[in-house]
């Protein structure tokens, strides 16, 4: 999106120049072509001149603060991205930590999958003894 008004502005910009160098031209040209002495016809075109000049600096102070306005809205979003950035290191080097502690000692990891497992297969048992309705272990019959 920022590129479709940076390319808006560079062609208001171009034709900006181009307007005050046609016009320029054109009132040198027309300057020329009058019917005047060479005293007025220094002074119309000193006039000219200074008025092309004018506009420049115009044009140039428009530019510069258009530049400025990008270049802040381009370094706020740098240091958002960057502060981001800042953020997820910080998740990853608190998950790489926590993985590496985990691993540090191999027989506390096996211990704790060891009771994982033993927890894990102890829920089955009882479940299907729940769902079956007796109980997983052998029952004498009393008769004999």
């Amino acid at each position: 999106m920022r590129d479709n008004y940076d390319r808006e502005d560079a062609h208001v910009s171009t034709k900006l120049t181009y307007l005050l160098i046609g016009g320029g031209i054109g009132a040198i040209i027309a300057l020329l072509f009058a019917p005047k002495s060479g005293v007025e016809l220094r002074g119309d075109i000193a006039d000219a001149t200074r008025k092309g000049i004018e506009k420049g600096k115009e044009t140039a102070a428009h530019l510069q603060e258009v530049a400025e306005e990008y270049y802040e809205v381009s370094r706020e979003k740098a240091a958002e991205y960057y502060h981001q950035a800042q953020e997820k290191a910080g998740e990853l080097g608190e998950k790489a930590r926590a993985a590496a502690a985990r691993t540090a000692n191999p027989f506390t990891a096996a211990v704790e999958a060891g009771k994982e497992a033993y927890v894990a297969e102890k829920r089955k048992t009882e479940a299907k003894a729940i769902s079956e309705g007796r109980p997983s272990y052998p029952v004498k019959d009393e008769k004999n």
